[in-house]
């Protein structure tokens, strides 16, 4: 009888480390976690230690080994990451210059202004499918060029290396062989070209960043490396790399176009699969690449909500309103509604469809009767709306409804929240027995390559739903409840301060 074979996933997120083996049937086997820090040196900035994500990986990824039933039995390990984060390092030492500047920080707003100042808004919409913001990868890496002393001159004698996330991991976990990224993370840096599949020259230079620090571009699916035997015995391909939510569209098998998926983490990230099909928006959602399993680029709608389950951290750590995750909802539950309070959390700005950098967060509708009760449903549903607000614009740009939302990550495990996005929504909301999907989707794209799985319509019967909630409320009272919602954003996007505003 043959030996069963398992595939390593290693999930590199915003707040954590994390690894599991998946068996033949897409079960974990085993999985191993640890915390990574943020920093926040100014107002806006978010940074990371990238040798801190390298060596928090390496653990779990022998810690997950560690614990399997039989470790030496791993065909296949997939990447999945934190998508526009940015590292810039030696090519020698192998040593970042600077710390990650993460996909959050906003440091770089001043620079996205001059690039719109210059022209380059639509050059880069129908280059790139994304929008001019610092949200993404390319601006990050232009302060990094231009403000940390040196680094120019030596990106510019072919010293330097740099790359996402999912580049920095490879790179060292190749044993420094291999410097690559797949199309998907790619397709997060505003100078790839989403027609051509390759980095764009023309916005490079206009971005001033050489191309010889730039990693090879391969397709999602298919060897890229090998692991270093020191890491883990045996050569085990890497052969499977994407964008974190990429892999869950994957995962949720998001195969066909239209179907859409949600995913619930730090952020929202809401992604609805075109198939081979470019989608320019005309209400400010990015077009971006889904996959290429080897056949071609296939492509999505996306919207991304900067703030999701970092607000439900916010209540715990900054307002200390509660003192564990779980509380907000026991808190929310305790209440029928917000009782007329709506909190925006743009605590970064507010990302699609409004893609305003200078928002900021406000709550409204307090009055002598608002509780920490409401202010915890509040939370909640402004989790749901800002999704809302997203898949509306996909509706309107693809001129297609969206029947059923596949849902996944750390906060879909409320049913209070699953019930409200559907109700708010006026459609089904499908919460699968995997909610970690991300994992799950990179795992499936190195199955495929590996040959553990023999085509991507293989995950559909893998994967199983836990729970379907359906619509219950009224139209009228969806409409109103939507009305109350876009008005608290009107007064979260026109309070900004003077100094602000210039």
């Amino acid at each position: 009888m043959e030996t069963p074979a398992y595939i390593l996933a290693l999930d590199q997120g915003t707040t954590s480390c994390r690894a599991l083996l998946f068996d033949q049937a897409g079960q974990v086997v085993s999985k191993a976690q640890q915390a990574i820090a943020l920093t926040f040196p100014q107002p806006g900035w978010v940074e990371q230690d990238p040798e801190e994500i390298l060596k928090c990986q390496i653990d779990v990824l022998r810690d997950a080994v560690a614990k399997a039933p039989q470790p030496k039995k791993i065909a296949a390990v997939g990447i999945t990451n934190q998508r526009e984060t940015i590292v810039l390092w030696d090519r020698l030492t192998g040593r970042p210059v600077y710390p990650a500047i993460v996909w959050q920080c906003r440091r770089t707003a001043s620079i996205c202004e001059e690039i719109i100042q210059r022209g380059l808004r639509e050059p880069i919409a129908d280059k790139t499918g994304l929008v001019v913001d610092a949200y993404f990868s390319a601006t990050k890496l232009m302060w990094l060029l231009a403000e940390i002393p040196g680094v120019r001159e030596r990106a510019e004698r072919g010293e330097l290396m740099a790359g996402t996330i999912d580049t920095w991991l490879i790179w060292h976990l190749s044993g420094r062989q291999r410097h690559v990224t797949d199309v998907s993370n790619a397709s997060r840096t505003m100078f790839f070209n989403i027609r051509t599949g390759t980095w764009d020259d023309e916005l490079l230079r206009a971005f001033g960043i050489p191309v010889a620090i730039l990693p090879e571009i391969l397709p999602s699916s298919g060897v890229a490396a090998y692991l270093d035997p020191e890491i883990l015995p045996g050569y085990v391909p890497i052969c499977g790399i994407a964008g974190d939510q990429q892999a869950a569209l994957f995962g949720q098998a998001c195969l066909e176009p239209g179907m859409t998926k949600n995913t619930y983490g730090t952020g929202c990230f809401i992604l609805m699969h075109t198939g081979s099909q470019i989608i320019r928006s005309h209400h400010h959602l990015i077009t971006t690449v889904a996959w290429d399993l080897g056949k071609g680029i296939e492509y999505a709608l996306e919207g991304s909500v900067f703030q999701a389950g970092s607000v439900i951290l916010w209540l715990r750590d900054n307002l200390r309103l509660i003192t564990r995750s779980s509380e907000c909802d026991r808190l929310a539950e305790a209440v029928d509604d917000t009782d007329g309070v709506h909190f925006v959390p743009a605590f970064s700005g507010l990302g699609a469809p409004y893609w305003n950098m200078q928002a900021r967060g406000i709550i409204t509708g307090l009055t002598g009767r608002s509780s920490r009760e409401h202010i915890a449903r509040a939370v909640l549903e402004s989790i749901a709306h800002q999704s809302l607000d997203v898949l509306e614009c996909m509706q309107m740009d693809t001129a297609r409804p969206i029947t059923a939302l596949r849902v996944d990550g750390g906060a879909s495990v409320s049913d209070l929240l699953m019930q409200f996005q559907a109700d708010i929504s006026g459609v089904s909301v499908d919460r699968p027995v995997m909610v970690e999907t991300t994992a799950f989707g990179v795992a499936c794209l190195a199955g495929l390559a590996s040959g553990i799985l023999d085509q991507p319509a293989a995950i559909e019967g893998i994967r199983v739903k836990d729970r379907l909630f359906e619509p219950t409320m009224t139209g009228d009272e969806r409409s109103q409840r939507r009305q109350a919602w876009k008005q608290a954003v009107s007064t979260a996007i026109e309070n900004v301060s003077p100094e602000r505003r210039s």
